[in-house]
């Protein structure tokens, strides 16, 4: 269960910092609700974090939960904001992903 717990977590991490990407592109009202987006979806993910971290190794669900925020923050980037793609930088996310199912598989 810790471990759903902590994959929502780094799901919330993609959230927040992809409403960093869209309070940076608007201005005035639109963007203070994106900075509030960020607070909240920031709160969740570190409230779902401190609670994986209860039972599954801090230095595993630290590096797990930021790992899906990578990933997920450079596929939202890819695919909402434009950001450049290329051979390399598909094959070290892949890299990434493989580590964090390395983390998974010999965690207990």
């Amino acid at each position: 269960m810790n471990w759903i717990i902590l994959i929502i977590a780094g799901l919330f991490e993609v959230l927040f910092t992809s409403c960093l990407g869209k309070a940076k592109e608007t201005t005035g009202t639109e963007s203070y609700m994106w900075y509030g987006g960020f607070a909240v979806a920031c709160i969740i993910s570190m409230t779902l974090l401190i609670k994986a971290t209860q039972s599954l190794p801090l230095g595993t669900a630290y590096a797990v939960w930021t790992g899906i925020g990578a990933v997920g923050t450079v596929l939202v980037g890819i695919f909402f904001f434009k950001d450049p793609t290329n051979f390399w930088r598909l094959f070290f996310i892949t890299t990434l992903i493989g580590s964090i199912i390395g983390l998974k598989a010999v965690s207990h």
